[in-house]
């Protein structure tokens, strides 16, 4: 008796692991199902600085580059070969969104700022106002009963104003003893 039972826990391992692996790949047609319910966590990617439209406005031709350095800060790329150019660049990918990539170039001469070029900056608010907006709104279900859908239930026909409170459950004055009298 006890190996037949051995047997059919045995054979019904067998079955439920089929039954697992047969269920897994089922799941391959159904990812856009599957999709709104379980998603996974992706992160946003910053890369390189951010250069407002107010620190490009700050900046003159004549400054020195530790002036330029303290107002934009310090460069994401520098070459040997162009000791003379700076270049910050700045990269933010966010999920759902697409990429956005801001470059600026600054050039020296003799130490001294000569002249800087690139992308149109936005300013620090229309920046942080392009951060908030990363979720798409949700559709809102109705919470509102259809007249068919509360049909379906029926009122209730016992009046509340007959129905009295259940009485409370007598107290009792009397207590029992702390100890047994029988010492």
């Amino acid at each position: 008796m006890p190996t037949q039972v051995h047997c059919s826990a045995r054979l019904g391992l067998i079955l439920l692991c089929g039954a697992s692996l047969a269920a897994c790949g089922s799941f391959d047609g159904t990812k856009e199902r599957l999709s709104g319910v379980v998603t996974p966590y992706r992160i946003d990617v910053v890369q390189g600085n951010f250069v407002s439209r107010e620190q490009v406005q700050a900046l003159q031709a004549g400054m020195g580059r530790q002036q330029v350095r303290d107002i934009l800060g310090t460069p994401l790329v520098t070459s040997l070969f162009h000791a003379d150019r700076w270049d910050y660049v700045f990269t933010l990918r966010r999920p759902g969104v697409e990429a956005q990539t801001r470059k600026l170039t600054v050039f020296f001469k003799d130490d001294s700022l000569l002249r800087f070029e690139g992308d149109e900056m936005p300013s620090e608010s229309e920046f942080v106002a392009t951060l908030g907006s990363r979720k798409k709104a949700r559709e809102v279900p109705v919470l509102e009963a259809t007249p068919a859908q509360l049909a379906r239930y029926p009122a209730h026909t016992k009046d509340t104003a007959s129905m009295s409170p259940p009485s409370p459950a007598p107290v009792s004055t009397s207590y029992p003893p702390l100890e047994s009298p029988e010492r």
